[in-house]
């Protein structure tokens, strides 16, 4: 099977060599490739990979009957399978399907101290009550957040090598515009990526056979599976509630005051009854949501209404695949990203800022039509950031800028379907570099 090279390659061969590593938990939602990649990286690194799955084996929950230590869980594994080979210093033990038996947590303190074996453990958000998890291993353990592809993660699929990116990231840099060519090939690439999502599933698919075919029926089995999940570890009255959510996020999203209404969820829906419902999904990475600024200033931590906020898909696949079949034909056939009132652009800019590691924020001034997509910060600069569906005015952006109420802007961000320019204090990127903005600003 084609392996999709990832990110948390370099940072699993980097944890290797630290001769003081603790026990990594790789989270992320499911089927984004936790398990290949740790797989792949313990057969190249590990002469014995003890391989746990507490969902398909669910006998291994006893292992913990004799305590924490390690002797006595290796002790308990060996009894189960003993065939299991336990080589001190050359044997990586991979405790997946997490959320299943989040009590083996409490052992990686104890791996640590004994430092016999190397210890993973990966699981899905789902059902995970980390806090718990944080409590039994506070201290001992390195934790991995890991998604679906990015655009980046895409082009390596592709075939495409960092050189690729590195002069993506200098024509930014340096305010070149791209070439006819190369504006060609990235937006070319970008919508093929905006189209699939980052799922392996479905970019391996559209890799071996170099066509759209079976995109749509492994996003929709993937958007069923998630809905199984909610069904699955969320408890009680809220799997309705929680799935009302879920389902509701295209609907608001295709308005023009995407702000998420819960009050339009269900008949007589109240916020206070579906607060820990957007805070199950949003622990699950399955949704990113972009909280609304009190004002648009620094710090940004604190500063901002937990109650006003729009949502997002964590992965804009998903969202694709929740579009209507008439929308999903125009999205493939002509590359259409406007089929949905540009909730597409803003899901895919949503995405790629968090993937490349900022929190979502917004403004929307009470009584005003002044509204901004995002905000990202730099060590002293607050920056908005504009979406726009054409490469027309962006007042807002201006008036952030220009005006003196807001001390902390001096420049804004747009992002559209042309090139690089930059008149007015506001830089204009392609969509396609957006995943490149956090790398592009930390060298100003």
């Amino acid at each position: 099977m084609l392996y999709l090279k990832r990110k948390i390659d370099n940072f699993l061969a980097s944890w290797k060599t630290d001769t003081d590593r603790k026990p990594i938990i790789v989270k992320g939602p499911r089927q984004v490739g936790k398990t290949e990649s740790v797989n792949r990286f313990a057969a190249l690194n590990y002469q014995s990979v003890i391989y746990i799955n507490f969902v398909e084996e669910p006998k291994y929950k006893t292992i913990t009957a004799d305590g924490y230590k390690a002797k006595d869980i290796v002790k308990n594994i060996s009894r189960l399978d003993p065939s299991k080979r336990f080589i001190p210093n050359e044997t990586l033990i991979f405790f997946d399907e997490l959320q299943e038996f989040p009590e083996i947590t409490t052992a990686l303190k104890f791996f640590k101290l004994d430092g016999s074996f190397d210890v993973i453990c990966s699981g899905s958000m789902l059902g995970i009550n980390y806090k718990r998890i944080e409590s039994n291993s506070v201290g001992y353990k390195t934790d991995y957040e890991m998604s679906s592809l990015d655009f980046e993660e895409f082009l390596w699929a592709k075939g495409y090598d960092d050189s690729f990116t590195e002069d993506m990231l200098e024509h930014m840099k340096q305010l070149i515009p791209f070439n006819q060519a190369e504006m060609n090939v990235c937006s070319s690439l970008f919508l093929d990526f905006c189209i699939l999502g980052g799922m392996p599933a479905v970019i391996r698919e559209y890799i071996e056979k170099d066509t759209f075919e079976g995109s749509t029926a492994i996003q929709k089995q993937l958007l069923t599976d998630y809905k199984e999940d909610i069904r699955k570890y969320a408890e009680g009255m809220d799997q309705t509630r929680i799935l009302n959510v879920f389902n509701h996020i295209p609907i608001q999203l295709a308005k023009d005051n995407k702000k998420f209404q819960i009050s339009k969820v269900a008949n007589g829906a109240r916020f206070r009854d579906y607060r820990g419902c957007i805070e199950w999904l949003k622990d699950s990475a399955m949704i990113n949501v972009c909280y609304c600024l009190n004002f648009p200033e620094l710090p940004l931590q604190g500063n901002y209404v937990d109650t006003n906020y729009k949502i997002y898909f964590a992965d804009s696949g998903l969202l694709v695949a929740m579009l209507d079949d008439e929308a999903q034909e125009d999205l493939r056939a002509n590359r259409n990203l406007g089929v949905y009132k540009g909730a597409l652009y803003e899901n895919i800019v949503a995405e790629a800022l968090v993937k490349a590691g900022y929190r979502l924020y917004y403004y929307k001034k009470e009584n005003s039509t002044l509204e901004q997509d995002f905000f990202v910060r730099t060590a002293n600069s607050l920056i908005p950031i504009e979406v726009k569906a054409n490469n027309g005015a962006a007042k807002s952006l201006r008036a952030l800028i220009n005006s003196d109420h807001y001390a902390d802007i001096s420049f804004g961000i747009k992002l559209t379907g042309g090139n690089i320019g930059y008149a007015d204090h506001i830089y204009t990127y392609p969509y396609f570099c957006a995943f490149l903005l956090k790398r592009c600003l930390a060298s100003q």
